[in-house]
C-alpha cells in the first residue's frame, strides 16, 4: 500500500472541527483506494491562538521543518499533503507535495497578510471549491489545481433524518470564538429574538473558556467537542442553519446542513457560491437577523431540495471518486 502523508498542526488533529473529520475520512477512502495515509504533526512552537506574538502559525511552521521531514523519511514517505501554506518549502526537499489549504490570503482571515509569500512558491494545489480554484489562478498563477469536496457521511445523513423531530424555533450555528466568525453577531441575534431557542457548537474545548467573556444570553445553548453523530443529531432537530463567517474554505457544516435538509441562510459572500439551493438564502450583517427570522416561521419543516442538491455534489462518494482519479494520476 503506498504511503502519503498528510500534514496538519497538531491542534487540527486535536479538535472536533473541520480539519480532523477531512483527515479522518481522507484516511479511511484511502484505505478502500489501496492509499495509506500517514498523520504527520509538529510538535513545539506550536499555540492554540495564533495570534500570540512569536506563535503566529506561519512562523510556527517554520521552526518545525526539521520535526516534520524526520517524521517524513522515518515513514518512507515521498508524496505529502499538506494544509497549511508554512510548509510551501515542503517541495524543496519532496517535489511530490502538493497544498490543500484550510485557510486562504483573505483579508478577512488572521494573518493573511504573513500567507502570501508563501502562496507564491505553491505550484501545485487540491481544493475544496471552484471559487479557490479561481482565486488560485488570478491571485498566484497557479493552475495546476483539482477541486474535490469534503464529502459528508451519507450514513450519518441517513441515520439521523427525521424532520417529525424538528424544533420550530430552533437556530443552529457551528463555528469557532474568532472574529472573522462573528459569534458576537449570533449572541446579539438572541438578545433580539429571546423567543429562539439558539445552538452554538464550538469544535474545541478551549473555547468553553474563552466564550466566558460574553454576557450570554438565557436562550443560548453553547455546545463544544461534538461528535459527527452528535452534529448530525442536533443539526436534524434544528429548523435554520445560520453561519455568518466572513470568508471560508469549504464550510463543511453548510453542506452538512444541506444534507439534512435545513433551510440555509449564509453569507453573500462568492465563497459560498457552491451552497446554492432552493432553500439557501445569502444575506449580509444588515438583513440576516430578518433572514433566520423568515426561515424559522417558514411553514416548510426541511427543504428535500437542499437535501438531494448535497447528495448529488459533497457527498463522501463525491469526495472517494474526487481522490481516486487524484491519486491514479499524483501516484504515478
Amino acid at each position: 500500500m503506498q504511503k502519503v502523508g498528510l500534514l496538519m498542526r497538531k491542534i487540527q488533529f486535536s479538535e472536533n472541527q473541520g480539519p480532523r473529520v477531512f483527515a479522518e475520512r481522507l484516511q479511511a477512502l484511502g484505505r478502500e483506494l489501496g492509499v495509506e495515509i500517514v498523520f504527520i504533526s509538529p510538535e513545539r512552537h506550536v499555540s492554540g491562538y495564533d495570534w500570540l506574538p512569536g506563535y503566529e502559525h506561519e512562523k510556527s511552521d517554520l521552526v518545525n521543518y526539521d520535526i516534520v521531514l524526520d517524521q517524513i523519511h522515518k515513514e518512507q514517505i515521498e508524496h505529502v499533503i499538506y494544509t497549511v501554506s508554512g510548509f510551501t518549502y515542503l517541495k524543496m526537499f519532496l517535489p511530490k507535495s502538493v497544498l490543500f489549504p484550510h485557510s486562504f490570503p483573505d483579508p478577512a482571515l488572521t494573518g493573511y497578510e504573513m500567507m502570501k509569500p508563501f502562496y507564491n512558491m505553491v505550484d501545485k494545489a487540491v481544493v475544496q471549491t471552484p471559487f479557490l480554484k479561481r482565486q488560485l489562478a488570478s491571485q498566484f498563477n497557479i493552475h495546476d489545481v483539482d477541486v474535490i469536496p469534503i464529502g459528508f457521511s451519507e450514513t450519518l445523513a441517513n441515520k439521523h433524518f427525521d424532520p417529525s423531530q424538528v424544533v420550530e424555533n430552533r437556530i443552529l450555528w457551528i463555528g469557532r470564538d474568532e472574529e472573522n466568525r462573528r459569534p458576537d453577531l449570533v449572541l446579539k441575534y438572541a438578545r433580539q429574538n429571546p423567543d429562539k431557542e439558539v445552538f452554538m457548537v464550538f469544535g474545541g474545548e478551549r473555547y468553553r473558556e474563552s466564550m466566558q467573556k460574553y454576557d450570554i444570553p438565557s436562550n443560548i445553548h453553547l455546545r463544544f467537542a461534538l461528535s459527527q453523530d452528535e452534529i448530525f443529531q442536533l443539526m436534524n432537530s434544528s429548523k435554520v442553519y445560520w453561519s455568518c463567517s466572513k470568508f471560508d474554505t469549504f464550510a463543511m457544516p453548510l453542506t452538512e446542513a444541506l444534507a439534512m435538509g435545513k433551510i440555509v441562510v449564509k453569507p453573500e459572500h462568492p465563497c459560498y457560491d457552491h451552497i446554492s439551493s432552493t432553500h439557501a438564502f445569502a444575506g449580509n450583517e444588515r438583513n440576516w437577523f430578518e433572514l433566520v427570522n423568515m426561515a424559522a416561521a417558514s411553514p416548510r419543516q426541511f427543504s428535500q431540495d437542499n437535501r438531494d442538491y448535497a447528495f448529488d455534489t459533497f457527498s463522501s462518494s463525491i469526495m472517494k471518486e474526487g481522490y481516486r482519479q487524484f491519486f491514479s494520476e499524483w501516484l504515478k
